[in-house]
């Protein structure tokens, strides 16, 4: 099993977009997926029709009873099935923005989603996690258990900026973890109209040019309407040009990763 956490420091730049459509095409291409909302606004829990104010087996609940003491903690039971074929969902509730301030009592939080789905490791071939937009907890987590970090960056200046503060807290993550970080960064949102979104995306290729994926996610309408029908946009517009889009960059992703993987088993 592999772990895929979708990261950001900064808001609104296609985390929940991402995690739902490379989900949606993992499962329709036979892998058994599962997407962790590990963000207090709830959007992928939201998408696909639950409501984070109601959930009664979330995120939330894995956290609380992890403060029990529980060894062994699995997943499992707060997992949800979609529609979707091999696509499953542990969803949010909006309680997991008190987690922050309760952490402290709790103590020794940091690894909570990494062992739990150590437990259901047999279960899954990917799991993919929304990470808030902010450095707490949550995110913590997210980053302990992940194989591989996707930024999703928007191609404007502001979002260029915020890069830097996101790849500094990976860095004292991974540091902890005593490995090197594994990261692609994905230009979001690219409107190739504007001056400025090319710029931003040219200088993005400049300062990154290892980590940066050579294409883009354009802006697509498809996208929206995909969200109205709580549809993953791969399986909602197939045609589209962000299902395309996000088709080459999960080709990429899947043959990067067995590269990774060869690079570490040599070393």
């Amino acid at each position: 099993m592999k772990v895929w956490s979708v990261s950001n420091q900064k808001g609104g730049v296609g985390k929940t977009t991402t995690v739902v459509t490379l989900g949606g095409l993992l499962s329709s291409w036979g892998f058994r997926t599962l997407l962790v909302d590990l963000d207090p606004h709830g959007s992928l829990t939201s998408y696909f029709k639950m409501n984070p104010d109601e959930t009664r087996a979330s995120v939330y609940n894995l956290f609380h009873d992890a403060s029990l003491k529980k060894k062994n903690l699995s997943a499992e039971p707060y997992i949800v099935a979609t529609e979707f074929d091999g696509l499953s969902v542990l969803p949010a509730s909006t309680a997991i923005a008190t987690l922050d301030r309760q952490v402290a009592a709790m103590g020794g939080m940091g690894m909570v989603v990494a062992s739990s789905l150590k437990q259901v490791s047999g279960n899954y071939d990917y799991v993919l996690i929304d990470s808030p937009p902010m450095l707490g907890v949550l995110m913590i987590n997210a980053l302990a258990a992940c194989d591989h970090l996707i930024i999703p960056v928007l191609a404007e200046f502001l979002a260029l900026k915020g890069l830097d503060r996101m790849l500094h807290t990976i860095g004292m993550v991974f540091k902890s973890r005593k490995t090197n970080p594994h990261y692609t960064i994905v230009p979001t949102m690219f409107d190739r109209r504007t001056k400025a979104a090319r710029e931003s995306l040219i200088s993005l290729r400049l300062k990154y040019p290892d980590n940066v994926w050579k294409s883009f996610i354009p802006v697509d309408t498809k996208i929206r309407e995909a969200s109205q029908a709580a549809t993953p946009v791969s399986l909602f517009a197939k045609e589209s040009r962000a299902a395309q889009a996000y088709t080459e960059l999960l080709e990429l992703l899947l043959l990067d990763e067995q590269r990774h993987d060869k690079k570490v088993a040599i070393s």
